[in-house]
């Protein structure tokens, strides 16, 4: 859990690996990673109660799956995402897809998706203070219909340039399908197969 001054809820998390591996090469992967919460040889039962238990701590808990033995875990997680090499048994139980094979892809996609939030926040915000400020101008008839219907056009424009910010060049990552939040802490650098990150 990284816990500093003046922390959000999504900078506080545990990363842990879930794998059915072999120890030597799940332990090799986690020194590369420098976890140490690591689960080596589990199955699927195994990674559901790990799961369970995060839950029931109350942590948010994403996983990431790409094998057939990961689509209970995948469904029991908060937040899941699987890879579109992966089987299609995993890819119906998990929120989010990723186009790519990259463990990091997760990272991107959950950046992309506060960017997302804050952009959807951002217009929300502009259309309620237009609305407020210029329909009782309207109402009151101080703002003539040709000017308030110019004014709705200029505010419909902010909000399509505002959103168009997101197609800026990024760390992109091309994610097929994403359903529910994505504000959990996911620290995914590489992806060893069948591993799961909380």
């Amino acid at each position: 859990m990284s816990n500093h001054a003046g922390a959000t809820p999504m900078d506080q998390r545990h990363d842990a690996m879930l794998s059915g591996d072999t120890p030597e090469r799940v332990y090799a992967v986690a020194r590369r990673l420098n976890l140490d919460d690591v689960l080596a040889a589990s199955s699927p039962e195994d990674k559901l109660a790990a799961v369970a238990r995060a839950q029931a701590a109350g942590h948010v808990v994403a996983m990431v799956g790409d094998g057939l033995n990961d689509a209970p875990v995948l469904a029991r997680a908060d937040v899941s995402f699987a890879f579109a090499q992966g089987t299609a048994l995993t890819q119906s139980h998990a929120d989010a897809i990723l186009l790519g094979d990259r463990l990091v892809d997760v990272a991107d996609a959950r950046d992309l998706a506060v960017r997302t939030m804050r952009v959807v926040k951002q217009n929300l915000s502009w259309a309620l203070i237009y609305n407020a400020a210029c329909i009782p101008l309207a109402l009151a008839g101080w703002l003539p219909p040709w000017a308030a219907g110019l004014g709705m056009a200029l505010s419909s424009l902010v909000v399509v340039l505002n959103a168009l910010r997101l197609n800026r060049p990024t760390k992109a990552v091309a994610v097929l399908a994403v359903a529910g939040a994505m504000g959990v802490g996911v620290d995914a650098r590489r992806r060893p197969v069948g591993a799961g990150i909380f």
